[in-house]
């Protein structure tokens, strides 16, 4: 019998709660009048996805994969509590002078 050889170059994984973040990011930090330079919105994702449990999905190289919309609804109330959480961190100590 051959051996059936793992092909990583088929397949994609990904942390769906990035693009969950990353989706919800800027109309939250607006909303917070936050600052949304480079270095403070990726600190906050960072801080915020630190926070939130991790959702990998696996999708063939190429293909979109579908959103978790059973999963997206609290989700959404996660995603934005974890944002401000962190917008309030990265305000108290932001790596750029203001």
């Amino acid at each position: 019998m051959e051996k059936k050889v793992f092909n990583k170059e088929n397949l994609d994984i990904r942390n769906y709660m990035e693009d969950c973040v990353l989706d919800l990011l800027g109309p939250v930090l607006e909303n917070l009048s936050s600052c949304q330079c480079d270095n403070c919105a990726l600190d906050i994702m960072a801080i915020a996805l630190n926070s939130l449990p991790t959702k990998y999905v696996v999708t063939k190289k190429g293909e979109l994969y579908t959103k978790l919309s059973s999963l997206q609804n609290q989700s959404d109330v996660d995603i934005i509590t974890a944002i401000a959480k962190a917008s309030v961190i990265v305000s108290r100590n932001p790596r750029h002078d203001r």
